[in-house]
């Protein structure tokens, strides 16, 4: 029975870290092992057109971490609708990053006309390695399932990994990886991003999207890039000289991609 306690189960409300500027609402998701600060060099830019709107996900940054939250990507969606909801907001721009772009996308598809616009930015979309003809393709993306594995596998090898790539990082506190939300983290992992079904949502939303990513973005596979690149609706975004996080360079195109 504990499958019908967790479809009965209300979501929780997610944190909203940031709330600034007027007109039009942009709301903002982060990443995988990240929070809201994510954004830091983006609000500035859209906050004179725009109410900004950011949010730490299911796990992450200052957002509750039910104990018996199983992380999968439909909780992170039904977490998010319940905060919106309650802010009343009902048509926004949806601007989702890393994981957070997973999630954006798969709420445009099932809330579609509360989507006015979708923006993607560094959507590290995988399929699975039978689903890719060419044999380089299928062996790089059996490589990441291989490094996501072991990662979960070392939680003291990953907490110490992401500490010092958090150091190096021009934001502060944008990698968080530590006994509190490690839970949340391997489950994410495993649950929304290595299992994920974003091309099909992709083709079920029908808001406009922009994709944004860095040219030296090493967490995204060009197999899963081709694929949305050629969707309809979708206008691409390549970013030189930047990895995957949103530094000024990036955020300046992402705040062009929401208008």
């Amino acid at each position: 029975m504990g499958w019908l306690r967790s479809l009965l189960r209300r979501p929780p409300l997610l944190h909203v870290a940031g709330d600034a500027g007027d007109g039009p609402p942009v709301v903002l998701l982060h990443g995988i092992a990240s929070s809201s600060v994510t954004f830091e060099f983006v609000v500035p830019l859209i906050t004179s057109r725009h109410r900004a709107v950011s949010i730490d996900l299911l796990g992450f940054g200052a957002s509750p971490a039910p104990d018996d939250a199983g992380f999968t990507i439909e909780e992170h969606v039904a977490a998010l609708h319940r905060t919106l909801r309650k802010l009343g907001l009902k048509r926004f721009v949806l601007v989702g990053h890393s994981m957070g772009a997973l999630i954006a996308t798969r709420y445009a598809a099932t809330y579609r006309t509360r989507v006015t616009r979708l923006v993607i930015v560094s959507p590290p979309v995988y399929l699975t390695p039978s689903e890719i003809g060419p044999a380089f393709d299928r062996a790089a993306m059996g490589g990441y399932f291989r490094v996501y594995e072991f990662l979960r596998a070392n939680k003291d090898f990953t907490i110490r990994a992401a500490a010092g790539l958090a150091r190096l990082s021009p934001i502060k506190n944008l990698l968080d990886v530590t006994e509190t939300n490690w839970r949340a983290f391997v489950l994410s992992l495993e649950k929304s991003i290595e299992s994920q079904t974003t091309v099909s949502d992709l083709v079920s939303v029908q808001a406009p999207i922009h994709l944004v990513y860095g040219a030296l973005d090493p967490l995204l596979h060009p197999a899963g890039l081709r694929i949305v690149e050629n969707l309809r609706n979708v206008t691409t975004h390549r970013v030189q000289g930047v990895d995957h996080v949103i530094r000024p360079r990036m955020a300046r195109v992402v705040a062009t991609a929401v208008g």
